[in-house]
């Protein structure tokens, strides 16, 4: 049974990781890009599809802001759900709600309710996947991998939005919009199979102690943990300016003369090097047992970026400043997750790993509102409203001089 007061967990001189924690890896990986695909395809086709079901943009948008609220509700039972029973079942709860509602969204795709309704669904699920990426870390791989395993986990999340963005515009142009909804249905469908199919809860032997205390001890010990909370607030801050900027990107960018495909490419753009990111700083921080510096590297580097998506007019360069955005910002949600499950030991994974999340989906609601009250009337410019993003993102790096290191990962 899970206890608190435990030791410091340490990694043993020869831990022999099962091989079958990249099977489980990749098909989690799967689910969870697969759900963010879903979540995100109405984002570079917003006017096509406001058009298509005779709504306004704002009710377009609220086709993605649903999973942000859902997520404030749903967060705290997933992360209950997947520390108590496991992998297997949190998962594939999640899996199977994205596979279901994804294939009735496709079937019924003519019509907004019966879409919103499915969006609800896919909603729901997205927690039970997200909130496991920390557990699955812990559970199956040695401490010398987990932060490469939870930027591979975040990969899949670049990985579903970047598909999302880039593939969306393109098939409703040379087909419709129905058959984009209908062809990621299916495809939801068949990752949920196969999930079930692969999904195992431990490895054959322990990768290390896995002492946690329950659930609600969890929530009281992560919140009376100082760097905690600044990380929440970095959460907030952070992930709120991603989920803003990825809802609106088409609007962030016709005003400036842009296109739809145009558009799609950007916000692909921005997520690529949020792949590139994953894939290259969460390794390096493996490697030198350390956190925070890598953290302050990836807020500090989103800022130009973001500052360029703000103010270029040129495409080129537009697209350069979402790469960059994206390589610095959304490398650093593995880093956070992990750092927040070392620092939180013996607190439940999946219940800092889901305040983290559920942090940056209530900002993402008050960005996206916010974000729409304030763009210019006259032009639809959202100018003002990425110059404040701009601000909080360089509060943070200033927030961030304060952590301290995570002694779990030093040692």
């Amino acid at each position: 049974m899970a206890v608190s007061g435990v030791e410091p967990m340490n990694e043993p001189s020869a831990v022999r990781a099962s091989g079958y924690r990249w099977v489980l890896l990749v098909a989690f990986m799967l689910a969870v890009a697969v759900n963010q695909l879903l979540w995100i395809s109405f984002a570079p086709i917003t006017g096509e599809a406001a058009a298509f079901y005779g709504v306004d943009d704002l009710a377009i948008g609220l086709l993605s802001l649903v999973f942000m609220v859902v997520f404030i509700v749903v967060s705290i039972p997933a992360s209950w759900v997947i520390d108590t029973y496991g992998i297997r079942v949190g998962v594939g709860i999640g899996a199977v709600l994205t596979g279901a509602f994804g294939l009735l969204r496709g079937l019924l795709a003519a019509d907004y309710a019966w879409v919103l309704v499915s969006q609800v669904g896919v909603a729901v699920g997205q927690p039970f996947v997200l909130n496991a990426i920390a557990k699955i870390a812990g559970r199956w791989f040695p401490v010398g991998e987990r932060a490469t395993a939870a930027g591979l986990s975040s990969l899949a999340i670049y990985v579903g939005i970047f598909a999302g963005l880039a593939a969306t515009p393109a098939i409703v142009l040379r087909s419709s919009l129905p058959a984009a909804l209908l062809a990621y249905g299916a495809l939801a469908a068949g990752i949920a199979v196969l999930f079930l199919l692969l999904a195992r809860e431990r490895p054959p032997t322990p990768v290390g102690p896995e002492e946690r205390s329950l659930v609600f001890d969890g929530l009281k010990e992560v919140f009376r943990n100082r760097g905690f909370r600044l990380l929440l607030v970095l959460f907030f801050i952070g992930l709120g300016v991603f989920n803003a900027v990825t809802t609106w990107i088409e609007d962030i960018v016709r005003p400036r003369g842009f296109t739809m495909d145009q558009a799609g490419l950007v916000g692909g753009l921005m997520v690529l090097g949020g792949i590139v990111g994953a894939i290259v700083i969460p390794p390096l921080s493996d490697r030198l047992r350390r956190r925070v510096p890598f953290l302050l590297l990836a807020l500090a580097g989103a800022i130009p970026g973001l500052v360029g998506l703000t103010f270029a007019a040129h495409y080129g360069l537009l697209l350069v400043s979402a790469f960059v955005l994206g390589a610095f910002l959304l490398a650093a949600g593995p880093l956070g997750f992990q750092y927040g499950a070392e620092i939180t030991y013996p607190a439940p994974e999946g219940t800092s790993n889901g305040l983290l999340l559920l942090a940056g989906q209530i900002s993402g609601i008050a960005f996206i509102v916010g974000m729409d009250a304030l763009k210019s009337p006259a032009t639809g410019s959202m100018t003002l409203s990425l110059v404040i993003l701009t601000a909080l993102l360089a509060f943070a790096v200033l927030l961030a001089t304060r952590l301290k290191e995570s002694r779990i990962g030093a040692e």
